[in-house]
């Protein structure tokens, strides 16, 4: 027997294939991925939950002239195998390979770049109105996931297009999950669909009982289709979807591919929107998958045999919060956690299970847990707020507006920031500092290893006002050993050496890179002074005065957009001294971070030890 996957060519192979042949693609597709991000790590559990999805999504429309757009993008791996990027699978989210998320510079048929969720409904019916205006004919498929539809942005688009009408067909992905379960009233609303399908039987039933009917006049049709719409209300409280303007389908088996090709045909031919329930199972196919589709959601290296990571990582600074967190939380009552979706993967699954009254997961909806904070905080309480570096960027507003103006005492705790290396553009969290410093009334700071954070986390309880803590992802560099910085005063930095006519100002982990340069440097007998920047807002002033003073040469890192960040607050302040002196600031550029190692960007940035060294010596 020929093995489809291998002798594959293009997208219409797809359509001359029977459903046996389908479901056999499908089959060896599972083992590929499986295969293929088992040696390179990336998003397994949402890809095996729509292979049958995409086949049928494949075989129904023509994508060289309709368009797909993928929510997150994260579940997209099928789409680009079927796309011409099979053989690309071994470089997939490594420098110079392909992303792990859509990218319109590797295919033609990927329509539109997604990373971040809640997009798809927004992107898909921009374009289905400009195909309107243009008088054009094709379709426009956006595939959403239901943890993604707990997302403001989703809702605001369903209200768009309900209202408008415009003919646009949405495919919601059911797979109870974002990356972690999910959670609130539209998780239950979808719940209530998936166990209740006497809705959409007894539906069928009244139409076809209408049909039977002979020389209907147009008054008893509508009287009728009132009664049929009264019964769904009946059966079904409060459609939401409909409701809103939406023809709704299903729920319908996501692994069904003989259902699936039909109803996708179906949506084909309704004239306004249809949103089309599909049920898949995350992580399909795979045992170990299935049973911890958290755990694959975004995996490293595993053994295929075992589903165990071929590298187990020490300490991290997401563990090391999340314990402090519980530490602090048992002594102060007060103390409430709010996360985006991100239980797990922020360190708080501990806490949420010691105190459940005290935890909040909103969904994917960072602008509604700011807020939220906010009103907890104006009440009396202590709340924290975990949330990855680059989701933090959909609460702009919420942070200036409803926190900073308000002097609230909220602790955003940014996890993940700095290079994330895989995942790539979307993910690098290099944009706080520089949309943070600017926002009046915030305190900004960072601990330079892992015991830092959890002092710093206690510290900055006790304050009474708004506080950004940002750390990276991952662990210390356990080669550098320095003692944590236990007690803090207000925007005053730690010598950490002060001695040498050039002082390497360093945030974060950036220090444990400052510390090695000076190893480095005092080896070729060249002595530089080491600060920990542990406030980027506000900035030791005096400390910076003082190297100004002594005609010290200033180097600033950091693990951020050189624009706007720690370097650019040194900078203008020395400005306003007013007094002659090199001042170099190293940084990331004014760029978007591609997909990579972080060791690879660091020294493609020149932000390893050497780089910095090179830049070093140009102004000694």
């Amino acid at each position: 027997m020929s093995n489809l996957l291998e002798n594959y060519k293009d997208i219409n192979d797809i359509k001359t294939m029977s459903l046996e042949q389908q479901r056999r693609l499908a089959l060896e597709i599972r083992r590929f991925l499986i295969d293929k991000v088992s040696k390179t790590g990336g998003h397994l559990s949402s890809n095996l939950g729509v292979v049958e999805l995409t086949l049928s999504i494949f075989k129904v429309f023509n994508l060289n002239k309709d368009k797909l757009v993928w929510d997150v993008g994260h579940q997209a791996y099928v789409h680009k195998i079927l796309t011409g990027r099979k053989d690309k699978f071994d470089t997939l989210r490594q420098f110079g390979g392909i992303s792990g998320f859509p990218k319109r510079s590797e295919s033609i048929y990927d329509f539109f770049e997604t990373g971040h969720s809640s997009t798809s409904i927004s992107a898909a019916l921009g374009m289905a109105r400009a195909r309107d205006l243009r008088n054009e004919n094709y379709d426009v498929v956006a595939v959403i996931g239901d943890g993604a539809l707990t997302g403001g942005m989703a809702l605001e688009a369903l209200n768009d297009v309900g209202y408008r009408k415009t003919k646009l067909i949405i495919i919601l992905n059911d797979n109870q999950m974002s990356i972690g379960k999910n959670v609130g009233g539209v998780s239950r609303y979808l719940s209530k669909l998936r166990m209740d399908p006497k809705y959409n039987k007894l539906k069928k039933e009244v139409e076809n009982a209408l049909k039977k009917i002979p020389n209907i006049g147009n008054g008893m049709a509508r009287y009728l289709d009132k009664l049929k719409k009264g019964i769904k209300q009946m059966i079904v409280p409060g459609m939401f979807f409909e409701d809103m303007g939406i023809k709704y389908l299903g729920p319908i088996d996501g692994h069904d591919m003989k259902n699936l090709t039909e109803v996708l045909s179906k949506a084909k031919d309704i004239k306004g929107p249809v949103i089309i329930h599909v049920i898949t199972k995350k992580g399909k196919g795979y045992q170990f998958a299935e049973n911890n589709p958290g755990k694959f959601h975004g995996i490293g290296p595993f053994h295929c045999d075992s589903g165990e990571l071929c590298f187990t990582s020490c300490d991290s600074y997401s563990k090391a919060f999340g314990e402090e967190m519980v530490e602090l939380a048992s002594k102060n009552k007060n103390i409430v956690a709010v996360t985006a979706a991100m239980r797990d993967g922020t360190g708080l699954k501990m806490f949420s299970e010691r105190f459940p009254d005290r935890f909040f997961d909103v969904g994917i909806a960072e602008q509604h847990a700011v807020t939220l904070s906010a009103g907890m905080a104006k009440e009396g309480l202590k709340p924290v707020f975990a949330v990855y570096s680059t989701f933090l960027q959909r609460a702009y507003d919420q942070i200036l507006h409803d926190v900073c103006i308000q002097k609230l005492p909220i602790i955003i705790a940014i996890d993940r920031a700095g290079i994330v290396g895989d995942d790539g553009e979307t993910h690098q969290g290099v944009f706080d500092l520089s949309y943070l410093t600017h926002m009046p009334n915030m305190t900004v700071m960072s601990p330079k290893n892992i015991p830092e954070l959890r002092y710093m986390l206690k510290w900055a309880i006790n304050q009474n006002c708004p506080i950004a803590l940002r750390y990276p992802r991952g662990g210390d560099n356990c080669s550098i050993l320095m003692e944590p910085l236990k007690d803090f005063k207000f925007g005053i930095w730690e010598r950490i050496y002060d001695k040498g006519d050039i002082a390497l100002i360093a945030q974060g982990k950036m220090v444990q890179h400052a510390m090695a340069v000076r190893e480095k440097l005092l080896a070729s007998g060249v002595e530089i002074r080491v600060i920990n920047a542990c406030f980027i807002k506000p900035i030791d002033k005096e400390l910076i005065k003082d190297l100004v003073d002594k005609d010290v040469k200033i180097v600033t890192i950091e693990d951020n957009m050189v624009h706007g960040g720690l370097g650019t607050s040194v900078l203008e302040y020395v400005n306003i001294l007013n007094k002659k002196i090199k001042v170099l600031n190293l940084g990331f550029k004014d760029e978007f971070i591609p997909h990579g190692k972080t060791d690879i960007l660091y020294k493609l940035y020149e932000l390893d030890v050497d780089g910095i060294i090179k830049n070093i010596l140009k102004i000694v």
